[in-house]
């Protein structure tokens, strides 16, 4: 199966079908995901128990939504030394991160002589986290969603993800939660778990936003329920573009095009570059990585970057393959190039950028520290990485002294009457005076 290879090289303007994510169009799921939906919403806990069966292939007679303290006991038991410890490590650097990140609780300054304001960050009272479970186990988007919320402060931080067949959560994402100080973890994945956070149940808490990568189900769903609860930044199917100019060896840049594309055959991965020999240097190289990473992986690597959603693309100069990433802007992008940082200037649409050979796509997932969690579908252009910010909301705050009054007033008299808000203009005006003195004087 050939590497898809797009040879742009001729071309004076960019095709817009590269641009095209998996999730562009959630018209069938969005129709698909109304009756899930509604299930939850109608019958709570019952239709979530069903959906587990029918969608996730649970077994056991006897299921519990709620991951109960047994379940953490016996996952710490069964995970090896060597994998808590990196889970720990993670949860280490990540939380450091978002402690440097997190603003002060409150600023404010004197806008004018005896007139203050400012802003006050208050935590959001309950979050749901989403990890997905799909395609494979995830304690690092664990990390990702739940630390940023526990430095944030969120009262309730609650994590909901898919249950295996034996009706329980993966271990080290149970592990994780743990490491991290997540009490609540709960078996509800797909659009009715995100139905159950923006609903609530007998067993699931109604939460106020949720965050997390998921598949276009759960994307479709946080778009259907989005007047019910806040979707957080765009986050769907896995996608990476590897920017290479003529310094880099192109089989260490197709190694780094494996990362997104095993995540599944709905991801999007690129090799943007305007070298002829590093295109070819990394489609030679693939087939020797695919035999190195089991069929089903290889299998998910091959339908992207040999389908319609991923491969390698020859521009006809460095500064068109920059202008290729800004116009997509990817989640995760990947600079391999003699001088990364003079090529990082020039990038104004990614969620996440990682510099140089020793910065692979790898080392952000899971263990540097800043949020792998990022906007997807050409969000980037307006969206920035999951953020302790994401948990927090700004308050705006102010204090008006009588000498700030007296200053103030009359303008903003001006500009109500100006507007045509006759009562506005009233508040401000000499009755206002009176009242004060009056009550002053009583």
């Amino acid at each position: 199966m050939p590497v898809t290879f797009h040879d742009l090289t001729d071309a004076d303007v960019l095709p817009d079908h590269l641009f095209k994510r998996t999730e562009s169009d959630l018209s069938f799921f969005i129709e698909k995901v109304k009756p899930i939906i509604e299930a939850v919403r109608t019958e709570g806990d019952q239709a979530l128990i069903r959906f587990a069966r029918e969608f996730d292939g649970v077994q056991p007679e006897t299921f519990s939504i709620k991951a109960e303290e047994q379940e953490f006991e016996e996952a710490f038991a069964r995970v090896d030394a060597d994998v808590i410890e990196s889970i720990r490590f993670s949860v280490e650097n990540v939380r450091a991160f978002h402690e440097a990140q997190k603003p002060e609780e409150m600023w404010w300054k004197e806008m004018r002589p005896g007139a203050f304001a400012g802003d006050r960050h208050v935590p959001i009272d309950a979050v749901a986290c989403y990890v997905p479970r799909g395609k494979g186990s995830f304690p690092s988007v664990l990390i990702m969603t739940t630390v940023p919320a526990v430095v944030a402060g969120v009262p309730l931080p609650i994590v909901i993800t898919p249950p295996g067949p034996d009706g329980k959560v993966d271990d080290a994402t149970l592990i994780a939660a743990r490491l991290v100080g997540i009490k609540d973890v709960y078996k509800c994945g797909g659009a009715q778990g995100v139905a159950a956070v923006a609903y609530g149940t007998a067993s699931v808490p109604k939460c106020l936003k949720i965050v997390g990568p998921g598949s276009p189900w759960v994307v479709a769903a946080k778009r259907q329920l989005s007047g019910l609860i806040d979707p957080g930044i765009p986050a769907g199917p896995s996608e990476s573009l590897i920017l290479a100019d003529d310094s880099v060896n192109g089989a260490l840049a197709a190694l780094d095009l494996l990362i997104e594309s095993e995540h599944g055959p709905d991801s999007s991965a690129y090799l943007v570059t305007s070298s002829r020999r590093v295109a070819e240097e990394a489609m030679a190289a693939l087939p020797g990585y695919w035999d190195k990473i089991g069929a089903q992986r290889a299998g998910f690597s091959q339908k992207v970057l040999c389908g319609t959603h991923g491969g390698v693309v020859l521009t006809k100069d460095f500064a068109t393959a920059i202008e290729f990433v800004n116009q997509y802007a990817p989640e995760h992008l990947e600079v391999l190039a003699h001088e990364p940082m003079d090529v990082m200037m020039k990038i104004r649409n990614a969620g996440e950028i990682l510099l140089g050979e020793h910065s692979p796509i790898v080392l952000g997932n899971f263990v540097l520290g800043p949020n792998a969690v990022l906007p997807t579908n050409s969000a980037a252009k307006t969206n920035g990485p999951l953020s302790v910010f994401d948990y927090m909301k700004r308050v705006s705050i102010a204090y008006v002294t009588s000498r700030g009054y007296q200053e103030l007033a009359p303008k903003a008299k001006r500009f109500a009457e100006y507007e045509g808000f006759p009562g506005h203009a009233l508040a401000v005006s000499d009755i206002r005076q009176a009242l004060l003195k009056g009550s002053k004087n009583g």
